[in-house]
């Protein structure tokens, strides 16, 4: 049976924590800044946990999770 592919594009965006979730970027901190208070451009700031509903999706992307280590 052949190897199963990681998306390449998957593998740049998550990262593995050592106890084995995925964390992702916080959406919208990319453009359109000017009228977002500080507050909220703060708070979009670091990393997130994959939500769980999400979880499925994303790790099927990644069938080697060791790879993201």
């Amino acid at each position: 049976m052949p190897k199963v592919k990681t998306r390449k594009s998957a593998a740049k965006r998550f990262k593995l924590t050592a106890s084995g979730k995925l964390m992702r970027r916080k959406a919208g901190r990319k453009h359109l800044l000017h009228w977002k208070t500080k507050k909220r451009i703060r708070n979009l700031t670091g990393e997130a946990l994959v939500s769980k509903t999400d979880l499925d999706r994303v790790s099927s992307q990644l069938p080697y999770k060791e790879y993201l280590r």
